[in-house]
């Protein structure tokens, strides 16, 4: 494949590659271990997005930070990979092209069949990176009878001090509080951060991240989704997550594009799906 100058494939170390972006406009760069997106800088700004000092690179080990693709199922099944084989398995970068907006990029995962998932697929990941970072998951069923998905965009989201930090735009949804016992709530007001929060908001709009510590605004809209979930491990379980130090809550959170929750995906074969995100700078 003929890559354009913006773009160059390379060993992060042996036998991981990883796709970097320098465009005018952003830059940043994508794993081919799950598609992974890792790390995306508008021009002028800070990162936007968290990577663990921790994370690992290998294959069949999950990257911590980022963007992982959860697919085709998400949280933990007993016996079989959390969140889904998606992000375990290395994709194919099947496109790559340039414009004055910025870099397209197109990774394709296909296979006839998984552990815990006896059915064809075909998974497409595009990745638009400039001024603006625009993920979308397209996911195709290729087998013979009807299947249930659920999936994630998990992005973690990198902020100056998650005490100070707070989510507008789910006043009023409801939510699954996987903290308490999956208890069904209704958000008041502001999503703000004093304990481990995981939450599975009926929510189809965007939101807003105002990081309090520092003059910078994210907005994260959607597509494809009723379901945001909200995520920061707080402090005990940072301390059990290996590959995330003791004290790097402070500086992130997560804010997912989802099909969870109620928001199930229900294909017939030959049918397809996608499920998007955009973010975005607004200040800072």
């Amino acid at each position: 494949m003929n890559l354009p100058s913006t773009v160059t494939l390379r060993e992060m170390k042996p036998g991981f590659p990883v796709v970097h972006v320098s465009h005018l406009l952003g830059s940043g760069s994508v794993a081919l271990l799950g598609a992974h997106v890792m790390e995306w800088t508008p021009a002028g700004h800070q990162p936007v997005l968290f990577m663990s000092a921790d994370a690992v690179f290998e294959e069949g080990q999950p990257i911590r930070g980022g963007i992982p693709v959860c697919w085709p199922w998400f949280g933990g099944r007993d016996g079989l990979p959390g969140h889904g084989f998606a992000r375990l398995r290395f994709w194919e970068l099947a496109r790559a092209t340039d414009s004055a907006e910025g870099v397209e990029l197109e990774f394709r995962l296909h296979g006839s069949e998984a552990p815990g998932w006896p059915h064809a697929f075909e998974l497409s990941l595009v990745v638009k990176m400039g001024s603006t970072l625009d993920v979308t998951l397209e996911m195709k069923h290729l087998g013979t009878s009807t299947v249930e998905i659920t999936a994630a965009l998990h992005t973690y989201l990198s902020v100056a001090a998650i005490e100070q930090t707070c989510v507008q735009g789910l006043a009023g949804a409801l939510y699954v509080d996987t903290i308490d016992n999956h208890q069904v709530k209704r958000q008041e007001g502001e999503v703000i951060f004093d304990r481990e929060v995981d939450r599975i908001y009926t929510s189809e709009g965007a939101v807003h991240v105002l990081d309090g510590a520092s003059p910078r605004t994210l907005e994260v809209s959607k597509s494809g989704s009723r379901a945001t979930v909200v995520w920061n491990p707080w402090i005990e379980k940072s301390k059990r997550l290996t590959d995330l130090p003791d004290e790097a809550y402070h500086g992130f959170l997560c804010i997912e594009a989802a099909n969870a929750g109620e928001d199930v995906v229900r294909l017939e074969p030959q049918e397809n799906h996608r499920l998007g995100q955009v973010i975005r700078v607004l200040e800072g």
